[in-house]
């Protein structure tokens, strides 16, 4: 039987590799096996990382985003450098991160606090592309993904029904229009 001691936050794979952050070892992302499941020796230590949250890895560029209590760590799959890739606390932005997901150079973090939004970041600048407010009656916010076709799929706490029933939704790309023509 395989098993991690701790309460796992984050897991995610690649190639015959999972990585998984717990609260338990909270400067480390443990290494896996895929195939067997067994612990491989080298641990990534990440200097720094106090809470980590959630973790995905990016094919393209073989990165892992860990979200932490207060930042974004974006760390090497290859070589297991590391830096804080952003920072959720600024003059013009705070917010906690509830979990990430990513296609293919968009990294996506969910966030409820101060107010339940989808933040949508260019992982090769980490420019923010957008918001996604969520409509009124969203309490919580709990995952977010994108999918193919520019749309939402969020799983959250609160319905027009009522504000305790869970859901998941997708939300429909918004655009605004200055001058509509309706022919």
């Amino acid at each position: 039987m395989f098993y991690v001691v701790g309460r796992v936050t984050g897991v995610t794979c690649l190639d015959n590799i999972m990585y998984v952050v717990c609260c338990l070892f909270p400067s480390t992302i443990r290494r896996y096996s895929t195939d067997t499941y067994s612990p491989l020796d080298l641990v990534i230590y990440v200097n720094g990382m106090r809470r980590p949250q959630d973790i995905v890895v990016c094919r393209h560029d073989r990165q892992l985003y860990v979200a932490d209590i207060d930042c974004i760590w974006r760390v090497s799959v290859d070589s297991h450098t590391y830096l804080k890739w952003l920072t959720t606390k600024s003059s013009t932005d705070t917010f906690t991160i509830t979990s990430l997901s990513l296609t293919s150079r968009h990294l996506l973090v969910t966030s409820s606090q101060p107010s339940p939004a989808l933040r949508q970041y260019d992982t090769t600048d980490t420019q923010l592309l957008r918001v996604v407010e969520m409509p009124g009656y969203v309490q919580e916010l709990y995952h977010g993904i994108e999918t193919k076709r520019s749309t939402f799929i969020i799983e959250h706490c609160g319905t027009l029904q009522s504000h305790w029933q869970s859901a998941v939704s997708e939300l429909f790309r918004l655009c605004h229009c200055s001058h509509c023509i309706i022919s």
